[in-house]
């Protein structure tokens, strides 16, 4: 029935568009004629003649009716738009703030109506344009177009005065042209010498902070992270790191150069997107970007984007924070496996001469600025700092464990009066030593000391370097190293004096509550009768305490030895000389960074001689460690040491190791 009713309705537009108006079917010839010899209407021939143009105009407008809907589902059908473009609802502070959200929600179908408040569906409809009314033609072609993907924009504008905060909370108000080039002229680039090719290479001082934190992660990812579950899955190394690899699951060969360029490409980028939502506590990404490098750069060729870039690139400088807002653009991402596209898409703006600036400023963005400030304990001091450019901890900090802090200890610290100062909160997936603490300006605390994986950070006065192992047994403990582990943490969550190895008799008396540890009435008189205990007192009296009584004598007297190897990277490219293959005589000169392979071996511990041996020497010196741990003297060394700076710093981690090496001595500076 419905069918007959449009094909009534088809002939009745038809018959209303001809010229004249077909006659009616007759029986009998017409008889009245009118003048001129036209036949005179009858009131019946009227009354059908009307009818049929009102029938017309019902089918007309019932068919436009229906085109015009059939074209906005097809319009609505050509306009869908991926999250992963648009942002969608998870999206919306990403590309272009309000006016990108209500293209998407346009494209997406929410704002899309038949009536004049979002489109006037005209007879071009029929010929397959589409125009949005009141005036905005272009406006609405240009939302069709990104929709499409042909206007991708880079994200939106930072506003004045969150550039000018971000500007001088890096660099400050006073900042030197030599500072500023440092950091605008270092890109995040693989080594392009095969021996050291999995590793970031650096060409300028300042950002080694940086640089370091991310090539702690790429060599996460590179030794510990299956190379498919790395492809298929960016954010699943997270739930890698909480458990513990086999040993046949680590690495077994030390062959570092055998890395694909597609492996470590896929490293890096999943570096890159696990510490931007590190830093946005696993909830957002931000990813910082220059309105200069346009869109066109996302179809070009890999090898064609850095010519791009580097073209792009040429006189741009950033001195204010007005001139960093007008070029830097930002997307803020909720889905890892779409901020991971999006930075693989974008790889090349972060080997440009910017890389490096870029993500700083894209994690800092990924934390939020206000939450940066909260983070620290000096809020008015730069983050890059005077008058060398380096970074400071709160930047190594924020890449290694989500938040801009200072320090480097377990927890937080009471100053008394309602003051406290911050420091590492929870475990972190790659660690952090210095060389400051060999030195007593600093204690380390457990979660940096021990991470998940076998890497860390390693800090000097000046520069910032990476120590890793290929085996994650390095970290194990035995039964007495887990029970130091414990006590020391207890003692140190007591110790309010910055570092120095000593707590109070109340603090005290809650580590020997927490670690159910019986030291006999006589001897806690002894060690309260000060009104304040030391650490090195403290270990003394549990290693006279058996075991049964929660102390650590062992009635064998050793710990077993332990050997490994460690790898030390220096990213900074350093000339060596090198025979030339044409004239193996003729040594050439070489830009390439420094590996370093270390055979690590730490003694038994805690021998009753050694240990009376160390004390003598302690006190005679009277030079202990920043943890308040004796440094031991060997007493028969298996094997002649090596020494280095970063000998002290592997002590830090390994009491009393005994480091060996071949070639050149590790340089941390």
């Amino acid at each position: 029935m419905a069918d007959q009713e449009e094909e009534d309705l088809r002939m009745a537009l038809r018959m209303s568009m001809q010229h004249e108006p077909p006659e009616p079917k007759r029986s009998k010839p017409r008889e009245n004629v009118g003048p001129a010899g036209l036949p005179e209407e009858s009131p019946e021939v009227k009354n059908r003649k009307l009818q049929r143009e009102l029938m017309a105009a019902a089918a007309e407008k019932r068919m436009m009716a229906g085109k015009n809907a059939a074209a906005v589902a097809a319009a609505g059908s050509v306009l869908k738009v991926e999250k992963s473009v648009v942002g969608a609802k998870e999206e919306k502070s990403g590309g272009a703030g309000v006016g990108g959200q209500k293209c998407a929600d346009d494209c997406t179908g929410k704002n899309v109506k038949l009536g004049k408040e979002v489109l006037n569906v005209e007879k071009s409809v029929l010929g397959g344009k589409l125009e949005k009314s009141g005036g905005a033609g272009a406006r609405g072609q240009k939302c069709v177009d990104d929709c499409k993907g042909k206007n991708v924009k880079l994200g939106k504008e930072l506003s004045l005065a969150d550039a000018n905060m971000l500007f001088s909370m890096v660099f400050g108000v006073e900042v030197t042209k030599d500072i500023l080039a440092q950091w605008s002229n270092q890109g995040i680039r693989f080594s392009p010498d095969p021996e050291t090719s999995m590793g970031l290479v650096q060409h300028e001082g300042g950002p080694c902070g940086v640089l370091a934190a991310i090539q702690a992660f790429v060599l996460k990812y590179l030794l510990f992270v299956p190379e498919e579950l790395g492809k298929v899955e960016p954010n699943m190394p997270q739930n890698l790191g909480s458990r513990r690899l086999s040993k046949s699951e680590c690495v077994t060969s030390d062959n570092l150069a055998s890395f694909t360029e597609d492996r470590k490409s896929s490293a890096l980028v999943g570096s890159m997107c696990e510490i931007l939502f590190l830093c946005g506590s696993n909830k957002r990404a931000v990813v910082a970007t220059l309105s200069i490098l346009d869109s066109n750069i996302e179809g070009s060729e890999d090898c064609l984007k850095d010519d791009i870039i580097t073209k792009a690139l040429e006189g741009l400088s950033i001195e204010s924070g007005s001139a960093l807002q007008k070029v830097l653009r930002i997307n803020t991402y909720t889905s890892q496996a779409i901020a991971f596209k999006r930075l693989k898409v974008m790889i090349s703006a972060f080997r440009s001469r910017m890389g490096a600036m870029l993500f700083l400023i894209s994690a800092l963005l990924s934390r939020g600025l206000d939450s940066v400030q909260a983070d620290r304990d000096d809020p008015g001091q730069s983050l890059v700092t005077a008058p060398f450019g380096h970074a400071s901890q709160e930047i190594v900090n924020l890449l290694l464990c989500g938040q801009a802090v200072a320090n480097v200890f377990d927890g937080r610290m009471d100053l008394g009066g309602g003051l406290f100062v911050k420091g590492i909160s929870t475990i972190v997936e790659v660690g952090f030593l210095t060389l400051l603490e060999s030195l007593n300006f600093c204690k380390v605390g457990q979660y940096l000391k021990c991470p998940k994986w076998p890497i860390w950070v390693v800090g000097s006065e000046s520069h910032y370097t990476v120590l890793f192992a290929l085996d994650t047994t390095v970290q194990d403990e035995n039964e007495l190293e887990g029970r130091e582990t414990q006590i020391r943490r207890a003692f140190d969550a007591q110790d309010q004096s910055g570092g120095g190895g000593f707590i109070s008799v109340e603090g005290f008396r809650q580590v020997v509550r927490e670690t159910s540890i019986n030291l006999p009435a006589e001897k806690l008189d002894h060690l309260c009768s000060t009104g304040f205990i030391v650490w090195s007192e403290f270990w003394q009296a549990l290693l006279d305490l058996d075991k049964s009584l929660g102390g650590l004598k062992d009635s064998t007297g050793l710990m077993g030895k332990k050997v490994f190897d460690l790898y030390h990277f220096n990213g900074i490219a350093k000339s060596v000389l090198n025979g030339s293959l044409a004239n193996p005589e003729r040594e050439t000169p070489m830009q390439r960074p420094r590996l370093t392979k270390l055979r690590v071996s730490v003694p038994p511990r805690w021998t009753p001689e050694e240990f009376m041996a160390d004390v003598a020497l302690s006190s005679g010196s009277g030079g202990n460690d920043p943890c308040g741990k004796d440094t031991v003297i060997e007493v028969a060394k298996p094997e002649p040491s090596q020494h280095a700076p970063l000998v002290d710093c592997i002590r830090t981690r390994w009491p009393r190791a005994v480091c060996n090496w071949v070639g050149d001595p590790p340089s941390i500076v």
